[in-house]
């Protein structure tokens, strides 16, 4: 968009004489379609933009004016809730919509709330419930980061939201589009320029404006080409006539004709260039525009110039009429979201940081290969709210410069992965079941089982006590493949055992993994949850992020040709070595051997090409060397899992309830895990009776259990708690997140 400082001054709106239109790129444009506040005139918008009245704006071609300059403002459409968004009450409303819990306008028992799965809600199914229309209320938890986005909306603030997938960071980002304070929304016409047909003009109108620009444009040139045509048939008739009764040479006379056709076939190709091209139409627009740009190319994001095959001989299309808006332009006005904004390459991320910057961009040709490569038009408007979004590794390979640009005006959230297990959290769950089936529109309603079903796998999804997970995409989909088996069964309502079904067909790739994996080497004995074995434990790990899997840790002891060592194989990643050496500590405290000449070999059986990550392996390494060292055998039918530290202290890890059902599925009847982690266990029905979780908190608990029971057995756990007794009576308290393995 061109700045009136720039602009010749038969251009300048100021050097416009009084009721008289200013010309246009092509000579008949008044000022009907300059942009108000961003040529750089501090007059209103109504004195750019007067409403046609009798007697004004008759300046023009033949008297009949501008077709820019001949319409009122259309009347802007109504808030689709009936509320005034200029008036002060609106802005009340959304504080207290967005700032408060929306809770649901239903009988609620509170005297059993805080023990019923629904939080006391009186329902017999999801039909019951009802759902909100704004977007906004039906985020689930994420109080820190809509609390943000509501700030941000109405100071029209950038925003970076961090966080794991599903947790509802595209949500919030479309929710934030129907908070942004009201403006005047604006239509992007692009000009032809008639003395630099490489330099399109740009032009901004009120929104609903442009069509009608547009409109006016199209049927002048249809007149005018209606007028051309007239005047070449009446040309042809002449040539023809004149040649076959004055000259009597027909032949003369239809080639004079034919050149007087592509002559005037040739002019009026000006027309096409008569014509604006509107590349961003807000007409339809209710709310602020909502641009998703994930995962765009720069054409995509920046705006593009398409190819013209046909560069040369009055064939070509004229440049402004391939000029392709990019998405930071029809965000005008709105908001612009990009999802993992680490995957933008590094130029598109720096010309999207200027874009932020300049509130402007000019669209040129993306691909220097290309005929738009040549065109660049003046800067269009791209006044836009920024709202990235991705992973944790998202800020590592994010341009620094465009995170300063984020940051600076605006904010950094990072999203939630559980929220507290409360009543009025539960249900808000159940009004989640009852929107993801209005959302799709084709599953059954879910009855009140089905619901309390979804709440309980949603507290074992946490993977920690008093919590529910927020990682609400992956539950919706369980919501959906169990409304998708009770409508195969041609069920009015979805229930329980359908719920139920559905977790078993939705599982992810590594529990199905898992569990074949598990299957097998049941099948070729190499899973052994019987009788006593020296050296060799059955530890417990996670594939994934919802998937265990048993995996058996072997130790042997030899005599070294040199300095002792410790030789670990099973594709170890760093922080599993790590444990290992860890462990060494322990083991050269208690054993009565001089360790220094023996090797040490462990052996993570079977870890296949993913290998070993973590510490959770920690006291299940632990075990298997004391086991080799002091040649006491290790009962097989014990499965365990936990860190240790130096002290022998037995720490927490994550995926404990994964873990403890693959050791049952595996045939293992006592798990010990970290004490910490009893909270944790959340086992489902099936697998509660076959297996006995023993909680630790040191060592020499573990040894006790799950060593065979004899002499010697005794004498070395007393020896282990009289090394490290300060530890053992210790209180221990976890710090830091759990290892995921």
């Amino acid at each position: 968009m061109s700045n009136d400082k720039d602009a010749p001054d038969n251009e300048r709106e100021t050097d416009a004489p009084e009721g008289h239109a200013e010309p246009s790129p092509n000579g008949d444009s008044p000022p009907g379609d300059r942009s108000d506040t961003e040529s750089g005139d501090s007059r209103p918008a109504e004195e750019h933009l007067p409403g046609r009245r009798e007697g004004e704006h008759d300046a023009g071609r033949d008297g009949a004016g501008s077709p820019d300059d001949v319409w009122d403002d259309p009347p802007r459409s109504p808030d689709p809730n009936g509320v005034d968004r200029n008036s002060e009450e609106y802005d009340t409303e959304i504080d207290e919509v967005l700032g408060s819990d929306v809770d649901e306008d239903m009988e609620i028992d509170e005297e059993i709330a805080e023990d019923d799965l629904l939080g006391g809600l009186q329902i017999d199914a999801s039909d019951e419930i009802e759902v909100p229309d704004r977007l906004v209320d039906q985020v689930i938890g994420q109080s820190h980061a809509r609390d943000t986005v509501l700030k941000a909306a109405k100071q029209r603030r950038h925003v970076m939201m961090i966080g794991s997938p599903g947790t509802g960071k595209s949500m919030l980002a479309k929710a934030m589009s129907q908070l942004l304070p009201p403006e005047d929304l604006q239509d992007i016409l692009v000009y032809h320029n008639p003395d630099d047909g490489n330099a399109p003009k740009v032009r901004t109108v009120p929104s609903g404006k442009g069509e009608q620009i547009v409109d006016a444009h199209k049927e002048e040139a249809r007149k005018r080409s209606q007028m051309r045509r007239f005047i070449m048939w009446v040309l042809i008739i002449l040539v023809l006539g004149y040649s076959l009764i004055f000259m009597g040479q027909l032949l003369l006379g239809i080639i004079a004709a034919g050149i007087v056709y592509l002559v005037f076939r040739y002019m009026s190709r000006g027309n096409d260039a008569m014509v604006p091209n509107m590349i961003v139409n807000t007409a339809d627009q209710q709310t602020a525009p909502f641009e998703d740009a994930t995962g765009a190319h720069a054409g995509a994001l920046l705006g593009d110039v398409r190819h013209d095959p046909f560069q040369s001989g009055g064939m070509e299309t004229p440049s402004h009429d391939r000029v392709e808006p990019g998405a930071i332009h029809k965000a005008n006005k709105g908001v612009l979201f990009v999802d993992e904004i680490n995957t933008l390459d590094i130029r598109s991320q720096q010309k999207l940081m200027t874009a932020i910057q300049e509130g402007e961009f000019s669209v040129t040709g993306q691909s220097e290969r290309s005929s738009g490569a040549m065109v660049q038009t003046e800067p269009v408007p791209c006044d836009f709210v920024m709202v990235a979004a991705g992973n944790m590794d998202a800020m590592q390979n994010m341009h620094p410069a465009l995170r300063s640009r984020i940051k600076g005006y605006g904010y950094e959230v990072y999203m939630d992965d559980t929220i507290d297990d409360t009543a009025e959290m539960r249900r808000k769950y159940a009004r989640f079941v009852a929107q993801e089936v209005k959302k799709d529109g084709r599953l059954p309603h879910f009855t009140r089982d089905a619901i309390e079903e979804i709440v309980l796998e949603s507290r074992r999804r946490a993977g920690r006590k008093g919590q529910l997970t927020l990682e609400l995409r992956d539950l919706g989909g369980l919501v959906r493949v169990a409304g998708d088996v009770a409508r195969a069964k041609d069920k009015q309502y979805t229930e329980r055992e359908d719920v139920v079904e559905a977790k078993d067909r939705s599982r992810s790739i590594e529990q199905q993994l898992a569990d074949e994996m598990i299957e097998r080497r049941r099948e070729y004995g190499t899973t052994v949850a019987e009788g006593s074995m020296v050296g060799r434990v059955n530890g417990l790990a996670v594939m994934g992020e919802d998937s265990g899997i048993m995996l058996p840790v072997v130790a042997e002891i030899a005599d070294a040709h040199g300095p002792g060592e410790v030789i670990a194989t099973g594709k170890l990643q760093k922080m599993a070595e790590e444990s290992v050496m860890n462990v060494s500590a322990i083991i050269k405290k208690l054993s009565n051997e001089d360790i220094t000449e023996k090797d040490i070999h462990i052996q993570f059986v079977q870890a296949g090409q993913q290998g070993v990550d973590g510490d959770s392996a920690s006291i299940t390494v632990a075990t298997a060397v004391i086991s080799a060292l002091e040649d006491i055998p290790i009962a097989q039918n014990v499965a365990m899992t936990g860190s240790l530290s130096v002290r022998g202290d037995v720490l927490p890890v994550g995926g404990v309830t994964h873990k403890i059902e693959a050791a049952a599925k595996s045939g293992c009847d006592t798990i010990i895990i970290p004490k910490a982690n009893e909270q944790d266990v959340m086992l489902e029905d099936e697998y509660e009776d076959m297996v006995e979780v023993i909680p630790v908190s040191h060592i020499s608990e573990v040894l006790d259990i799950a060593l065979d029971g004899d002499a010697r057995k005794e004498s070395l756990v007393d020896r282990l708690k009289s090394i490290t007794g300060s530890a053992l009576h210790s209180e221990v308290t976890p710090s830091g997140n759990p290892s995921p393995q």
